[in-house]
């Protein structure tokens, strides 16, 4: 029946659409192609077949120890997986090598000494913590303090290391002290790394439940400077000492590991105007990752093969992302070793990460920051992937709310260069609203995602209903651009690079 189905495709693009495709570029361009060739992915890309995708991952990950986490053996059977489908399909598939942190051991306790103008030494792993995986070190310099919010200044939350602007005067070869707050840790490492730190201290914020420091592993060693985490009472005591001189040490052995993106685009379409669409592909070790994020991987899996016969105007590349749990790490690599032309010819990223909670709100990516809480609107044209998707549940009478771009996923890389981005999310151990409820059934009060990030994420923790629809909104959202990038600004290169340069290390 598929095989059916899909050479009446073919025959309908190669008797209607081709001939309209070549010869009529502003009609192709101007709607009504994208709306005729919509409808019919839609209809292709069922739920059932989505779910078959979930059975096979399923089924990997109980056949290497009930994990699909970067480092274990499920995780490239899943590549693979993916991989030979999108092949046979007739996609250009190609395997990106990306770095992990394979092994991290903690030889002996770190330093932490204050050496001028007093002296006094912090107990570590109770004043504070190496910061895992920090790069092993051994410094002595001058702290200097990154946009610090401290007493008597009220408490709020601190976006100190957030923004490479933060760093300006930063002299390169001192000892970073930055504050919790806002951003990834890792967002502030990198950073701090580029600007030239030769060590990092992050501290704790001062807020009621937020001052004592902890043993904490972010997956990110990048700033290639030794790190640890402080208290708050550390961190503010060596921001009021005036021209601070500490010792930090840390003595770790740091392996890194290989994994692989898997990136799929199509054999035709404009290389100059590509429509990227990513899902990271990853679990954790605690369980299969069937919701987080089999679910995402299986529904753009699912589109890619339903729409590899379609004469696409643009450019599609489908990314499955390695390592997202451990710092997107996948996705920032790829976007970090783009060349700003490679960068310019994406004209947006769609990103889908957990679209099948069990008790799951249908929740978009902010754009424009139209609630005006939380983070600030994307960049340029990233309002218009949100209306987009809109759009769709609208047709269906289905209601949906925003959800604020946090970094907690893989659009997080292309944000920081200025790329238009949007997606959707279901939920995960955020709390159901009362409101929600109204609008989405389900029940209030409770997890999205009860068993995020548990061995009880399995095949039976899916909600099939919003994987219907969501498989159906990422099939709609994604053959529209394929045709129709009209009213998708080109970002500006220059300024994505200078954001790049400063806001990627």
């Amino acid at each position: 029946m598929r095989t059916s189905l899909r050479k009446g495709i073919t025959a309908l693009v190669a008797a209607v659409a081709l001939p309209v495709a070549l010869s009529s570029p502003a009609q192709a361009t101007g709607g009504g192609l994208d709306d005729v060739f919509a409808k019919i992915l839609v209809k292709q890309v069922k739920g059932t077949n989505v779910k078959k995708h979930l059975d096979a991952l399923q089924a990997i990950a109980d056949a290497n120890g009930g994990t699909r986490a970067t480092g274990t053996p499920g995780f490239p059977a899943s590549r693979d997986y993916v991989a030979n489908k999108l092949r046979k399909a007739g996609y250009k598939v190609t395997l990106q090598p990306t770095d992990y942190v394979q092994n991290w051991l903690e030889n002996n306790p770190p330093t932490l000494n204050l050496t001028a103008p007093n002296q006094k030494t912090y107990v570590p792993n109770d004043d504070f913590f190496t910061f895992r995986p920090s790069p092993p070190g051994d410094v002595t310099a001058q702290v200097q303090g990154v946009d610090l919010v401290l007493p008597p200044t009220p408490t709020p939350t601190s976006t100190s290391g957030c923004e490479a602007a933060d760093f300006a005067g930063f002299v390169p070869g001192r000892i970073a002290l930055i504050q919790r707050g806002t951003c990834a840790f890792a967002q502030k490492i990198r950073n701090a790394g580029a600007a030239g730190a030769a060590g990092i201290i992050v501290f704790n914020e001062g807020q009621p439940g937020r001052t004592d420091a902890f043993a904490l592993d972010i997956g990110e060693w990048r700033g290639g400077v030794p790190m640890v985490f402080a208290d708050f009472a550390v961190g503010n005591e060596l921001a009021a000492t005036s021209g601070a001189t500490v010792r930090l040490k840390v003595d770790a052995t740091l392996t890194l590991g290989k994994s692989d993106n898997v990136i799929a685009e199509t054999k035709g379409g404009d290389p100059r105007n590509v429509v990227m669409v990513g899902a990271h592909l990853d679990g954790v070790p605690a369980g299969p990752g069937i919701n987080d994020n089999g679910s995402g991987s299986a529904a753009i899996l699912e589109t890619a093969l339903q729409m590899a016969r379609y004469p696409v105007k643009n450019k599609v590349r489908f990314a499955f992302w390695t390592s997202e749990e451990i710092g997107l790490l996948g996705s920032d690599q790829y976007v970090a070793k783009l060349t700003e032309q490679e960068r310019k010819r994406i004209r947006l990223y769609l990103n889908f990460d957990m679209v099948a909670s069990p008790n799951f709100a249908y929740k978009l990516y902010d754009g424009d920051d139209s609630d005006q809480t939380g983070s600030p609107a994307g960049p340029p044209g990233s309002d218009h992937i949100e209306k987009q998707l809109n759009k769709f549940f609208q047709s269906r009478n289905l209601a949906t709310v925003g959800t604020d771009f946090d970094g907690r996923s893989d659009y997080g890389p292309f944000i920081a260069v200025g790329i238009p981005s949007g997606g959707i999310f279901t939920g995960a151990e955020g709390i159901k609203t009362p409101a929600e409820q109204t609008l989405f059934g389900g029940q209030a009060g409770v997890a999205y995602d009860i068993c995020y990030h548990q061995a009880c994420d399995n095949i039976s923790n899916i909600n099939m209903t919003a994987l219907d629809v969501n498989s159906d909104a990422i099939a709609d959202s994604t053959i529209r651009y394929a045709f129709n990038l009209r009213d998708v600004p080109r970002h500006d290169v220059a300024a994505a690079a200078k954001v790049a340069a400063t806001t990627a290390e």
